[in-house]
Order: structure tokens, then sequence, then C-alpha cells
């Protein structure tokens, strides 16, 4: 009788050997466990590549998902014993049965080890909780629910998202089409052969750890160009150059900045709008590319124009028509295609075939970028896959070559403005969601739709802020102000702040064109945005790191909080900012927003000036001109001031504010703007806020990398928000001297938003600067408790009374006392704590007289 043979065999494997590879889609060979006709590739100590392939020809090219498999080696264990084969991370163990063929849930378990959520894996078993992920448009969408005349309803379905409450991700990459190994990559297809191409991801309820290791195999999100964060005006209208350089003049007049000019595509010849579609299903002229010369005689004049205006240009491209006879560049582009122009057809588009794309580029777009064009908005709204290539999804193949080509040809940083096309569709960052429908509801879906995105990395969506056209079967026409004004606030602090509509003339979008606090409501929206812009970008810089957007859902930092997964579209703005979107009109001129504050921190409401206990849900009220932003207690946060109005360069001005309630630190991240070196060329600047025993020490440290054409110096103001007025400020142990009026070399307060500013002018950036800020320690007067909100409404209310009374009406004492409140303690900050609870004593007496309906003037006749 034979005896059993128990055959053993383990090794311990350490990420020691350095492997050096021209692909990196071929991972180091330490990483690799091949046996037989499987092969596990350790990619993570929390991802592991599983392939099955009888015929042991496993794949290393690049896939359209997975472009990165020479990772660093993490230290894992492999086991062989009693036919078993086991491999073991700190984070998982995988075994599987060998010789056993295709993976099934007989022969393959995986488990997550995490003490605090472990599971266990087999290819039976189901993901449940899935947080979604995005979709391709959401054209034609009020909210969540398509409607098109003649068609039926229907509800959007997001895709899945590399996410779930399950704590795993499971990527099927078995068919996923590849790149060849060619200059400028194209598409391959996988061998006809059955293979499996498995990518398992774990990560309990670390969705951070989840969205880094994404990136480190399916490639990272490219830092857009700073510009790309500011105003872009976009609509759907046949301007000529003249309409554009009136426009822009306007927005000049009012002091509104503006970077980015997006052309629609009137731009080119659009006669024959209205025609019969052609047997592509287009309309002629949809698809064009020669210049409207009747609207823009002279193209380069006009973007030599828009670039002396600090201006960037993107235009609108349909190119679902190919070439037609009519255009420009017809008969270059067919003696290249070697196509036969006798017959007096179109050059059928063919994405998928190299000679025609390269041909594309080089013939028709090349000559127009060198003529000024910034960047490509690809409308791409036609079929969805290629004719040639079944699986090859249009979206997805056309942002990966208009972003490829851009990198390959020019020096700037590579831009797309498309819709998403599928995993591994981060990578070309830009993303138009399309003609929704001008409702609340829509307005009311954006936040959520655009959170879930960050869950495929796909978190740089621009939406038509104000939404796009009317329901054509609602017979509605009239453009809400007050809807606008919670859209255009919203979109200052979502991705892209983008106006977009359709040739609808009653649609209104020009802030000019309203008047008093819809005007103010507006104005100080985009300049917020732009007030934000240093804290966007270095949260940009941070997605481009680990992946994680600068919109993202609550779960992301609470996971173990079930109202992170309720209030699904509450979200965080970056790491500091927590936003909830208004979504209803106003009730009796306010709107009740119904907030979550996690646990953790306190919160300061940054519009009516309170600080606010984390670990609640409550009800707050915000005016026409108010919008709840709620900063983490103490954050750094830096800003630009108001005389930014481009982003083309690094202004020299920095703002940083300091918000109050806790100690706070943050890295300010600049770069060069718009080239392709930032991986590498770039700066730092670290600031740090701690307040102790009434005084507060803000130390601003030498800043750290360099960067090509970068400031030496820079004029520093710090702000101290919802501070008391100091009785002392020094600046690297120096007394500066306090002003009523702000200057560059004395501290000011500002009464409104109870704010200490703190100058540092022409500021050595290689130098260390400590700011010491004592308080009083007698007195001590909470100015978070709503005041900046009372003080505005009783200004208010004041003035509404004037107006009533034709300017006759006679201020109570009591309320003109408290009414000048912010005015009294700039100028005789001496006696600022008596000012403030005389304010606290009396603000509910001085508005009921204010708001009495009895009252008339003593001078009425």
């Amino acid at each position: 009788m034979k005896k059993n043979v128990l055959f053993f065999f383990f090794v311990i494997l350490f990420p020691l050997v350095a492997y050096s590879s021209s692909n990196d889609a071929v991972a180091n060979p330490a990483a690799v466990v091949e046996e037989g006709d499987v092969r596990f590739t350790v990619l993570t100590p929390r991802v592991i590549r599983m392939e099955w392939d009888s015929l042991h020809r496993f794949t290393d090219e690049r896939s359209f998902i997975v472009i990165n498999r020479n990772l660093p080696v993490p230290e894992f264990k492999k086991i062989i014993r009693g036919g078993k084969l086991t491999i073991r991370t700190d984070e998982l163990e995988l075994t599987y049965k060998l010789n056993t063929g295709k993976f099934s849930k007989e022969n393959l378990e995986i488990k997550y080890l995490n003490k605090k959520r472990p599971f266990t894996w087999n290819p039976s078993v189901t993901q449940k909780q899935n947080l979604k992920g995005t979709a391709r448009t959401l054209d034609r969408m009020d909210g969540t629910t398509f409607i098109k005349r003649n068609e039926p309803r229907h509800e959007l379905q997001l895709e899945d998202g590399i996410l779930s409450r399950d704590g795993w991700t499971l990527i099927d990459d078995s068919s996923g089409l590849l790149f060849d190994n060619s200059d400028f990559s194209w598409v391959k297809e996988r061998e006809n052969r059955t293979v499996q191409d498995w990518y398992f991801m774990a990560y309990g309820s670390d969705y951070k750890a989840a969205l880094k290791d994404f990136t480190l195999f399916a490639g990272k999100v490219p830092l857009p160009p700073r510009f790309v964060f500011g105003y872009w005006w976009s609509r759907y209208w046949a301007y000529s150059d003249n309409e554009m350089r009136d426009m822009v003049s306007q927005f000049e007049k009012f002091n509104i900045p503006l970077d980015v000019l997006v052309v629609d595509m009137d731009w080119h010849e659009t006669d024959s709008l209205f025609a019969k579609p052609d047997k592509w299903g287009q309309r002629k002229h949809w698809t064009g590319y020669t210049w409207e010369k009747r609207l823009f005689p002279d193209p380069d004049q006009f973007f030599d124009w828009a670039k002396s205006k600090h201006l960037k240009t993107t235009l609108n491209l349909h190119p679902a028509s190919g070439i037609a006879p009519f255009e420009s560049q017809y008969k270059d582009f067919a003696k290249r295609m070697n196509f036969d122009i006798s017959t007096h057809e179109n050059i059928p588009w063919q994405g998928s075939n190299k000679k025609f794309m390269s041909t594309l580029f080089d013939v028709v777009l090349h000559p127009i970028e060198q003529q000024g064009v910034d960047f490509w908005w690809l409308d791409w709204q036609q079929w969805v896959f290629d004719k040639d290539i079944e699986k090859l999804n249009n979206t997805w193949w056309l942002n990966y070559t208009f972003f490829e080509d851009m990198e390959r040809n020019t020096d700037k940083r590579p831009l797309i403005y498309h819709r998403w096309g599928g995993l591994g569709n981060h990578r070309y960052q830009i993303g138009f969601s399309g003609d929704a429908y001008i409702t609340w509801n829509t307005l009311e879906y954006q936040p959520y739709f655009t959170n879930t995105a960050s869950n495929v990395l796909y978190g740089y969506w621009s939406h038509d802020i104000g939404g796009h056209k009317f329901i054509e079967d609602d017979n509605i026409y009239q453009f809400d102000p007050e809807m606008y004004v919670r859209w255009v606030q919203y979109g200052a602090l979502s991705p892209i702040l983008r106006t977009h509509s359709n040739k609808d003339p009653s649609l209104v979008k020009e802030i000019w064109r309203y008047r008093d606090e819809y005007f103010d409501a507006l104005y100080n929206a985009v300049r917020l945005r732009y007030q934000l812009v240093p804290y966007i970008y270095t949260m940009a810089r941070e997605t481009y790191e680990t992946g994680v957007s600068l919109c993202r859902p609550m779960y992301y930092d609470y996971p173990e909080d079930e109202r992170a997964y309720t209030y699904s579209r509450q979200y965080m703005f970056g790491d500091n900012i927590l936003v909830a979107p208004i979504g209803a009109p106003m009730e009796n001129g306010v709107s009740d927003v119904k907030v979550w504050l996690p646990a953790g921190n306190d919160w300061y409401e940054w519009h009516t000036g309170t600080l606010l206990n984390g670990g609640q849900e409550l009800i707050r009220q915000f005016s026409i001109e108010e919008y709840p932003i709620y900063v983490k207690a103490g954050a750094v946060i830096p800003m630009y001031g108001k005389e930014v109005n481009s982003l083309d360069d690094n202004p020299k001005k920095q703002i940083i504010g300091i918000f109050p309630g806790a100690a706070g630190e943050f890295s300010i991240y600049e770069d060069a703007g718009n080239d392709q070196r930032y991986a590498a060329e770039y700066a730092t600047t670290r600031v740090t806020s701690q307040l102790e025993n009434r005084i507060q020490r803000i130390k601003i440290a030498p800043r750290e990398g360099h960067y090509r054409g970068m400031n030496h110096s820079k004029d520093y103001l710090v702000r101290l928000y919802g501070a008391e007025m100091p009785r002392s400020v020094s600046l690297n142990g120096m007394k500066v001297n306090y002003t009523v009026l702000p200057n560059s070399s004395e501290w000011s307060y500002c009464g409104k938003e109870f704010m200490v500013s703190i100058p540092i002018s022409n500021a050595d950036c290689n130098k260390s600067y400590e700011i010491v800020v004592e308080f009083d320690k007698a007195n001590v007067v909470d100015v978070n408790d709503g005041m900046i909100k009372q003080l505005k409404t009783l200004h208010r209310a004041i003035a509404n009374r004037k107006f009533k009374y034709a300017g006759n009406y006679v201020v109570p004492e009591v309320t003109g006392f408290c009414s000048e409140t912010n005015l009294k303690v700039s100028y005789d900050p001496d006696n600022f704590c008596h000012y403030i609870n005389y304010f606290k004593t009396h603000f509910q007496e001085a508005m009921e007289i204010t708001l009495k309906d009895d009252l008339v003037s003593p001078f009425a006749k």
C-alpha cells in the first residue's frame, strides 16, 4: 500500500529586487506566482490579479482599464501544500486548488484579514451594496427621469463603481480591449479564446485606500491646467467675433472674472442645420471643421484677441459624419486616405482606423490648434460603439485619442472635455454631463451624481449650470432667477463652473442682466469660486496623488457612520470644507436645509458666522445670498483676493484664511499652471495655526520645491475669520501697528466678518514667518454665534424700512447702536467687548422695534 505523500513548499518573498522594464504593464517577476494554467500577480497588499488561461499565454499588455503592473512588490508568502496554493499578504489570503481549471467557488477563495471587517469571498459571492459610479450623460434628464417627446420615460441607471459597502470589488477584464505597443498606442482586440483576467480589490471600509490602489494599476487622474478651475462662459448661440468681444467687455465692466470661452458649433458652417439627416443619422453641417467667415472673418485675429484677454478657448466638435466635400480640408484629407473624391461623398468616420484618426489630427485639427484653440469640446452623441471593433466604445476611444494626441504633440497639459466612456476614462479628465432639463429636480440630483462619479475617479464633471433647456411638454418657458442663483452657488462649489444653455432667447445667464439680491448672489458665488482656487488647486493635486476627487461623498471620511450614506447629496469639498447643497425653492424668503455635521470636528458655517458642534443633524436657514458651507474648525484655507480675474498666471498675492475653533495646518500647492512637468516640478508651503492660552501663533514655513517661472516673493495676507479684536499683533517678534483703513504694513479688523487681516508684504518665500496674535484674557466674548447673519439681517431690515417710508424713517436709538456695531469695533478697538455685549443684549429688541408694522415716521405727513 502506497504511503500518502505530502508535498510542501514555502517561500517568503520581499520587495527587495528592483525590476526595470520598458513596458510598465509587465509586472516585476518577484510579484508573480505562476502554476500551470493560472497566474497570480500581487499588485498591492490588497489587490491581486488572477489569470486563468488553458494555453498558458498570459497577457502582459496594457488594457483599457489597467496600464501599470510594474509596482513595488508587497511582502507576501507563497505556500503550496496538499495541492493547494496559498498567497498571503498582510491584508488578504488567497487559496486556489491547483490543476482544477477555471476559477470557481469550488477552487478559489480569498479572505480579507482585517480584524475590524473580515470577510471571505469566492466567485459565487455577489456584490450587494455597490456605491455606484456614473453614467455617460444627463441628456434630457429631469433629475433621474429621462423625458423625450414620443418616447417612454425611464429612470437613469448609474454604472457600478469600484467601491462597495461589501468591502471588496472584482474587476473582470477578461474580454477588455488592449493597447498595442506602437508609438501612438492603438486599440488591439484580445485573441479569441476563453480566459479569465480578474482583479480582486479588498478594502473593507477604507475607501480612500481602494481609490489609491486603483490609481496604481489603472493610472492617475491627470492634474488639469489651473485655468480649468475658473469660470467658463458657454452657450449654444451663433456668436460672432464682435459679439464675443462685446460680451467679454461686459465681464470687465462688472469686474466678473473669466477664464474660458466656449465656442459652440456655430464656429463652423451650419447653414443646413435643419436639413434631413445624412446617411450616418446626423443633420448636415452638424459635423464641421470649416470656419464660418460670416461670424469669424479672421480666426487668427480672434484667437490673438482672446489671448490678450488671458482667455482660453475651446471649440465644439460633432465628428460623426466624417469629412464632407464642402469642408476646406476635404481634398487634402482624401489624398492622404486615397479616397476617390469624384464620388462627392463624405469620407466616413473611422474612429478605430489609425490612419484616419492621424489624418484627422494632422490635416484638420492641428492647423486649428496652431491658430490658437486651447482644447477641444467633443460633443459625440451618436452611435455608442465603433463600426469595425464591436466592443470599442466611441466615447472612451475619442477621449483617449484626443488626450493622447495633445500629450504627444504639445508641451501643454492634455485636456479633453467630453463625456464618460467607461472604466479607465478617469485618465482623460473633464466630463460634459449633457443637455439636462432646467428643473429643480435636476439641480437637486446633480450633487449626488457628481459625488458617485468619484467612485470611478471621474471627479471632474462639468454640468450645464442653470440647466440646458426646458421640458418641451411642460410648456413652461420662464427662467426662474432663484433656481439660477442656487445652481451657480452649487457650480461655484463643484468641479467645473460652466454656465451653458441652448438657443432659447428667454434663457438669461449673463450675471449683469440680474438686479439687486440676485446680482449680488450670482456675483458673490463667482467671486467665491476664484477666492477658493488655491485651495481647489491643492485638492486637485491631491486627486492626482491619491485618486480622491475634489467633491467626494461623506463616506470617504466617515465610513462607519450610517448618515454618511443617507446624506447622499452632501459632500466634502476637499479635505476641509463640507457643502450641503440647496436643491429646492425658498419658502417665506429662506431655504431650510437639513445638514449633518460629523463628529470629530466643530464646523464654522461661513455665511452666517456660526461655529457649530459636530455630531449632530440640524435644520439651518439661508437667504438667497447665503449657502450652506461648513469649514472645519481651525482649517487653514489658501485663497485669492478680489483683484484676481484670470488664472493665467500665479498671482503674487496669497491670502491665508485661518478659521476659528481649533488648531490647523495646510500645505499650499503651486506649479507653473499649464505644463506637463508638474509631476516633478512643483512647490508647497506649509502653514500651521495654534491657539493656546488666548495666544494664536501662525507659522508660514519656507517654501519647498521648485518650478519654472515661480515668484521668489509673495504678498501674504493672513486672515483670521471669526476672531475677536486682538490686543496685539507681532510679526517675527516685531510689533505690528493697527489701522482702521487697511494697508500693506498694518493689521486691520473687519467687523462685518469679525476678521483680522495681517499683511506680510514682499515676503521671501525661502524664509519662515511667525505671527503672534494675543487676545484679551480678561474679557472673552463669543463672536461665532451667528452675529454675522444677525448684522446682515438688521442692516437689511433698516434699509427696507427706509424704502417703505420714502427715506423719512428715523432709526430708533437701540437699532442704530446695534446696526453700527461692525464699524464701532473697528473705530474703537479698546471697547470691543462693550460693543459686542451691547449688541448681544439688544439685538432682539432692535429687530422687534424695526419690524413693527404700526411704526410711522414722525416726519410722515
